[in-house]
């Protein structure tokens, strides 16, 4: 009975620029990235597995530049004599002609390029079943062809995709989703798919391993891979998670109330090994009340230890600061100042008022309070 050890990964989005960081957060990001195939490579060497799947979007575009191309094919070419399995993904799709010749024109003996829906014997007594996205939108269901595909008596046989799953009813249109059944009515023994970032168990043969460098705070944690383990032909697949990712995403809920100490509680809120924080993307999401000088401890201390993270910020969307006279009392105790204070405490707490008016007004109360307590020190 034929046995098989592969690595099954997806979504390594090469080349994505990271607009929505800084410059110094982006490189970080785009280098951590690039690196991705060369730990993938260490894993599979460790772990004796032959084989790697890559279940779509390699990178992030249809043009990526040469240099991601040229040194993504060397990262493989290097882990010689692991086989790397490619389909183009809904990023990378092949529709995609430059890109995908490109590929063909450098591609070492070790990396296979599977641009049609064409069974592969990818090992002695294992066949692949490979459904290349061959457009960014394809309308239908890609992956129905594994259906009617004979293969050897005996022959594992692992289906490789790129796309969403979901269920639909019969009378409803849910063409272009993977039907979930898909492993079941393609007799697989496998099914590795891609589209989804984060790790996600469809069914006992079907996974999605998530991107291996994760890139959102929808999806925390470090990236990760899936060792699986094929015993035979008809056997259950055995599955294990591998983190590969270099920088751990976090996104952290801080509850707030007037009288705590904000450093403290974001101190405890954070990694507790400060060595770490180099490898952290976090985003802390405030909400509840604070006093204006909650208010102000908390921006500073986000600005004080931001440097320390790959990125540290703050979401205070959820955030309502309690103005008091006593913090009127610390802008101004009487003239102009004190005048304009007490207008927009007036204005920031009047329940007519539509709550956006209600919004400017506390907005504008923060700053004039952030001011003057700067100029003060």
């Amino acid at each position: 009975m034929t046995s098989l050890r592969l690595l099954h990964t997806s979504d390594l989005h090469l080349g994505k620029r990271f607009g929505q960081f800084d410059e110094e957060t982006r490189a970080a990001l785009q280098q951590a990235r690039q690196g991705t195939l060369a730990r993938l490579a260490q894993v599979a060497t460790t772990e004796g597995a032959g084989h790697v799947l890559i279940a779509g979007d390699l990178f992030d575009t249809e043009t990526p530049s040469a240099r991601v191309i040229r040194q993504a094919l060397a990262a493989m070419a290097a882990a010689d004599p692991v086989q790397w399995w490619i389909i183009p993904g809904n990023h990378d799709s092949g529709a995609a002609e430059p890109l995908w010749a490109e590929m063909e024109r450098h591609a070492p003996e070790n990396v296979h390029l599977l641009m049609q829906p064409t069974p592969v014997e990818i090992a002695p007594g294992a066949t692949l079943l490979p459904t290349p996205c061959e457009r960014r939108f394809a309308g239908q269901d890609r992956t129905t062809w594994m259906d009617s595909v004979e293969t050897p008596e005996g022959h594992l046989r692992i289906g490789l995709a790129h796309g969403a799953v979901l269920d639909f009813d019969r009378d409803q249109n849910g063409a272009e989703i993977i039907a979930t059944t898909r492993a079941s009515s393609a007799r697989l023994d496998y099914l590795a798919l891609g589209d989804w970032h984060g790790d996600f168990t469809l069914n006992a043969r079907s996974r999605y391993p998530g991107t291996p460098e994760r890139d959102r705070f929808k999806h925390p944690g470090r990236g990760s891979c899936l060792l699986v383990d094929l015993p035979g032909a008809g056997q259950p697949p055995q599955l294990r998670q591998i983190e590969v990712g270099q920088y751990h995403w976090q996104d952290l809920t801080l509850d707030l109330a007037p009288g705590q100490d904000i450093g403290a509680l974001i101190r405890e809120a954070l990694p507790g090994n400060p060595q770490d924080w180099p490898n952290c993307l976090i985003r802390i999401r405030a909400r509840g009340w604070v006093t204006a000088d909650q208010h102000m401890q908390l921006l500073r201390f986000i600005e004080e230890q931001a440097p320390a993270f790959c990125h540290l910020s703050l979401d205070e969307e959820g955030v309502r600061i309690e103005h008091r006279t006593e913090d009127l009392d610390q802008i101004a105790t009487s003239g102009a100042l004190r005048v304009a204070a007490e207008a927009l405490m007036a204005e920031s707490q009047n329940s007519a008022l539509a709550e956006e008016a209600r919004d400017v007004a506390a907005a504008a109360l923060n700053r004039l309070y952030a001011a003057v307590r700067e100029a003060e020190e």
